[in-house]
């Protein structure tokens, strides 16, 4: 049977909107994480068959097929390609499903996946359909479309309004997810103390570290703030933090693994995505959990650890609901809520703190998995080796 191993994984720190990485072309952070995944690899970048990379919003900067400008500003071959995949917030993930599944098939033997966001230049394009006027709608993606309107109606579609519905549809409190929000920040800020994000970070630009966690934040602060909206039990302290970063992963077949002498790290024993109600937009980790899990024929509790995005603290708290995973064993370096989210360069940052986290630990089975736009999911499990 054909296997597909992690031999290197590296990311830039995860700079905050406005923060240290916020000036750096998108095209110069992911050309970092490139020529330090190449030369960490210690493999010739001439035998990499394709360059994967998520990314959304792919305007300005970031339009362009930004994997191919990213592999060019790194000063990498020219005859070496690249594609950019837009699978919302899982955009990266998606990317290292399309890389695997290259070497699983046999028609590559060295890939490259990662993805790159740099949203203090590009803010994100939050897609909404609630506003109409004389003509009909507006605004947002959907605007126009007589289908979409024949399906869903002219109703809000927001990824708050969203949060709001798995906050309301769980039961999920505002104190419970400040008590989350809380627990990220103190996560991260003590995986950072103790040199937990070393070895996958490559610092850039004097960022040498995650500039998100916040040591001063607290449970009395996140209960002082507005809700986003008039009624709602969401406030910013319980969002995932907008921010600048690239990641990137090399993908290898055995043949290549032989031919070029690499160490696999981990196997990708699984992958897959499932879809839900765009609506609800943010809840399609839960089946799509279950789904892996019985295609796997795994169980939760086989996961060692499990990085799940936290786009918002309900998404979260919903899915640990359901599934009946150890909390303990969920996000244990802290999420988006404290470390940030580049929206296009998450999937792959989190497939490397797993990896990380799983040889620090000595784990063996990782499960990853995130919401994503239009009522997505990917997820991803991993076997360290």
């Amino acid at each position: 049977m054909a296997e597909a191993y992690l031999v290197e994984a590296v990311r830039t720190p995860v700079g905050r909107r406005g923060g240290g990485l916020a000036g750096v072309h998108p095209a110069d952070l992911g050309a970092h994480a490139l020529n330090e995944l190449m030369t960490r690899a210690g493999v010739d970048p001439a035998a990499v068959e394709d360059v994967i990379f998520g990314c959304v919003d792919a305007v300005g900067p970031q339009a362009g097929d930004i994997a191919r400008t990213c592999w060019l500003a790194a000063g990498l071959p020219e005859h070496v390609p690249g594609v950019t995949v837009d699978r919302q917030c899982g955009s990266s993930q998606q990317a290292v499903h399309f890389a695997a599944q290259a070497v699983l098939s046999g028609t590559c033997d060295l890939v490259v996946a990662g993805g790159v966001q740099n949203m203090s230049q590009i803010p994100i394009a939050y897609a909404s359909v609630g506003a109409t006027d004389a003509l009909g709608l507006t605004e947002g993606p959907f605007a126009g479309s007589r289908g979409w309107r024949a399906r869903y109606g002219d109703q809000e579609v927001s990824q708050f309004r969203g949060a709001e519905m798995i906050a309301r549809d769980w039961d999920v409190s505002r104190e419970d997810m400040e008590a989350f929000a809380f627990e990220s920040h103190r996560r991260a800020v003590r995986a950072i103390d103790e040199g937990r994000f070393t070895r996958e970070i490559a610092p850039i630009e004097g960022v040498t570290t995650d500039e998100g966690p916040r040591r001063d934040t607290t449970r009395e602060r996140m209960a002082g703030l507005k809700p986003l909206v008039a009624g709602g039990r969401l406030t910013a302290a319980l969002a995932s933090q907008i921010s600048d970063g690239a990641a990137a992963l090399l993908l290898a077949s055995e043949a290549a693994v032989r031919a070029h002498g690499l160490r696999p790290r981990a196997r990708v024993h699984h992958l897959s995505a499932r879809g839900e109600d765009p609506i609800r937009m943010l809840s399609a980790p839960i089946p799509a959990t279950a789904y892996a899990l019985k295609k796997s024929g795994m169980s939760i509790g086989d996961m060692s650890a499990v990085e799940i995005n936290e786009a918002f603290a309900p998404v979260v708290l919903a899915w640990l609901k359901e599934t009946g995973a150890d909390p303990a064993r969920v996000n244990p370096n802290g999420g988006a809520i404290a470390l940030g989210h580049p929206l296009g360069a998450t999937g792959a940052r989190l497939m490397i703190t797993l990896l990380h986290e799983l040889e620090r630990t000595g784990g063996r089975y990782g499960l990853q998995t995130m919401c994503e736009g239009g009522g997505q999911a990917n997820v991803t499990i991993i076997e360290r080796l």
